[in-house]
């Protein structure tokens, strides 16, 4: 029987064996899974056993970062990155266009949806993308989260010349700096409390990182006390939300990307409204994986991000690990 690592309650996964999946039905595909990112929204369900409102109230597969290999359909034999959100297609959002604000969207690892850390599972066949030879299985696994820093990068409205502040530099926030330097940001800075992160967000790109309790005067400074043109928070606590309201110019726009475990967040509102600022709110991605592999095949190397890896035996561990925050990307793989 095939395994899959559950979550059946707060810091409690367990390895596990489980049925093999049904055979598909026309227009989805069988899909053996490769390689597992974990996100930070992972690591809430795990520590606080849900995301704000939302609270695990039975067990699930987590894992929405994922690719595999297709075993049939019509990606048969090929190697794939995987969409894990499945909108309705029928409401009103949905006909918009707005697939990633429909209320009735299934995603992989949430809500009873059982994600990737399974050997195999079943998926739509639109929802899946054939992978360049150049791209690693753990690079397919990581568009996802390349995905969610292309749209918070179009929600933020960056353009050519911004000077730009993103707020968390985890993984997604590391990214949405490296996207807004190729949407043509001037200058590009992180707000970040670990030291090793920050060091990785200059890597990808950065012109500077700074510790949260530094950022707003280091940018006061080096921007002769306008502020950035643009902040995009990545850290989902209210200091991160704070240090973005301090950084910006009047009439900046600050897009609001990280997740908290809590249902309400707070920010500086008299400071806020002096200002004069817009705050817009990022759900998950739009429609963003073939950006997403133009980009990782024309430049942006993902392979880096990926400090940890753990077999699927080792997923308890691996999560512990993730949580302790002493890498960056953390991923599981499985063989194929």
């Amino acid at each position: 029987m095939p395994a899959a690592a559950r979550l059946h309650g707060i810091g409690d996964l367990r390895v596990e064996q489980i049925d093999a999946p049904p055979p598909p039905t026309p227009g989805w595909s069988t899909i053996d899974v490769t390689s597992v990112g974990l996100c930070g929204s992972d690591l809430h369900w795990y520590t606080d056993g849900g995301t704000g409102e939302v609270t695990l109230d039975r067990s699930v597969v987590p894992g929405h970062e994922f690719a595999g290999v297709a075993v049939d359909g019509q990606y048969a034999g090929r190697r794939v990155a995987v969409d894990p959100a499945i909108p309705c297609g029928t409401c009103e959002q949905c006909r918009a266009g707005h697939g990633n604000l429909c209320p009735d969207v299934r995603f992989a690892g949430h809500a009873g949806l059982d994600g990737g850390l399974q050997e195999s599972l079943v998926w739509p066949d639109h929802l899946l993308f054939p992978l360049p030879d150049s791209l690693s299985d753990d690079a397919g696994a990581l568009l996802e989260p390349l995905g969610v820093a292309i749209h918070a990068v179009g929600v933020a409205h960056v353009r050519p010349g911004d000077d730009v502040l993103v707020a968390g530099g985890g993984p997604i926030g590391v990214l949405a700096a490296a996207v807004a330097r190729r949407t043509g940001a001037r200058r590009i800075f992180v707000s970040e409390p670990l030291a090793h992160r920050r060091e990785t967000a200059r890597r990808f790109g950065a012109d500077d990182a700074w510790a949260p309790e530094e950022a707003a005067a280091a940018v006061e400074s080096l921007t002769d006390g306008r502020g950035v043109d643009v902040a995009i928070e990545m850290a989902g606590v209210d200091d991160a939300i704070g240090t973005a309201v301090a950084a910006v110019r009047p009439g900046a726009r600050i897009a609001l990307g990280g997740i908290p475990s809590v249902p309400l967040s707070a920010f500086p509102a008299a400071v806020a409204r002096r200002k004069g600022l817009t705050f817009a709110m990022v759900r998950r991605m739009h429609e963003t994986y073939p950006r997403a592999i133009e980009l990782a095949t024309t430049g942006l190397d993902l392979d880096p991000l990926v400090s940890h890896r753990f077999p699927l035996a080792e997923a308890p561990q691996a999560f512990a690990h993730a949580v302790a925050r002493t890498g960056d990307k953390t991923v599981i793989t499985l063989p194929r």
